[in-house]
């Protein structure tokens, strides 16, 4: 079952961001790195350095694709390759996304950083890299 984080908060261009296997789904803004996005509906990712070296966030990307604004040396070839991405430093250009993180966790509601989407009240009962709907 999917639980729509913020329904109302996406604008035309923000991206649908969905984090699996919870089935949480948000609004991304394109300016925003996909941790952020989370972590502003009220989503905590793993993550620890927020500048793509420490490898804390590595989660898997099954469906959409996301950009860097430099190559990020945390990641070997064949990691992307196998779709593999740093949440921390990840921006959504192709959409929807789907973000596999079974460590995720949702978070009290709290007030958002200025300039971020605002946090929802969550349900706590629901619990250049491309992929196409990817199966393990």
């Amino acid at each position: 079952m999917h639980k729509d984080l913020d329904p109302g908060s996406g604008t035309a261009g923000d991206f649908r961001l969905e984090i699996a296997p919870q089935g949480w789904q948000l609004a991304c803004r394109p300016e925003h790195t996909l941790l952020l996005a989370a972590l502003a509906a009220g989503v905590r990712l793993p993550h620890s350095c927020r500048n793509g070296t420490c490898r804390a966030c590595m989660s898997r990307l099954t469906q959409g694709r996301i950009r860097y604004r430099i190559e990020w040396p945390g990641l070997s070839a064949e990691e992307k390759a196998q779709g593999w991405i740093l949440p921390c430093v990840a921006y959504a250009c192709e959409g929807p996304l789907q973000l596999q993180a079974p460590q995720a966790q949702a978070l009290a509601p709290r007030e958002a950083p200025p300039g971020t989407l605002s946090p929802p009240a969550v349900d706590k009962s629901v619990n250049s890299t491309r992929m196409a709907d990817a199966s393990d």
